[in-house]
């Protein structure tokens, strides 16, 4: 597995830190076939900048991208447009990682209000497992309990990250979108209707493809 990882382009590093991890889970969801790996490692990829970021910081420094990203904690009126009475709004929040994560994903994922900490407690970890309802989610989904409510940091460890991601790709559907040939649906299943990072996902499927072979 560590060679399979560096093949597809992961440094040696974080391969031999993530091999075994990977390896069980893919096993225990039965993430069985060259193009069920494939497809679940590139999304590991992009989400962690390969295995390297496995914890959203959420440090912005431009106020304009904040209000631009965060739309729904910062677009005041909710018209999907950026003006500058929200780039301003959004001032407060720039190198504030904290204040930022509570106000941008308040009252969303099962979050309670930005008074509640919710939003940087439970801010994106491992490979995308964003919010309070979707950590409370994958712990019931792996056994734990709720142990990942008490623990969020877990999920930014590699074996509770590979276990949490590979629960959710199952319970999503994922292993049946791929087996109908159709990667686009797995981005639609783990990254929602925005499709981000789309093209740089398909990428790393089709090369790590090649790398499986």
């Amino acid at each position: 597995m560590i060679e399979r990882l560096i093949a597809a382009g992961v440094n040696p590093t974080q391969a031999k830190a993530f091999a075994e991890p990977l390896k069980a889970a893919m096993a225990l969801y039965d993430i069985s076939t060259d193009e069920r790996r494939a497809a679940f490692l590139a999304h590991c990829m992009i989400e962690s900048q390969g295995f390297t970021k496995m914890e959203e910081n959420m440090y912005y420094t431009d106020p304009a991208r904040v209000a631009r990203i965060f739309k729904t904690g910062f677009d005041l009126d909710r018209d999907g447009i950026v003006d500058p009475e929200e780039i301003e709004f959004a001032k407060a929040y720039v190198r504030n990682p904290k204040a930022l994560a509570n106000r941008a994903y308040a009252n969303r994922n099962g979050n309670g209000n930005e008074a509640s900490g919710d939003g940087w407690n439970y801010r994106g970890r491992g490979f995308g497992i964003t919010g309070r309802a979707n950590y409370a989610a994958a712990s019931l989904g792996v056994g734990l309990g709720s142990v990942y409510v008490q623990k969020p940091e877990l999920i930014a460890q590699p074996t509770d990250a590979c276990l949490s991601f590979a629960w959710y790709w199952l319970s999503r559907g994922c292993n049946q979108a791929i087996d109908a040939g159709n990667f686009d649906m797995t981005t639609r299943l783990v990254n929602g209707p925005g499709m981000l990072h789309k093209h740089e996902r398909a990428a790393a499927f089709h090369h790590n493809l090649t790398a499986f072979a």
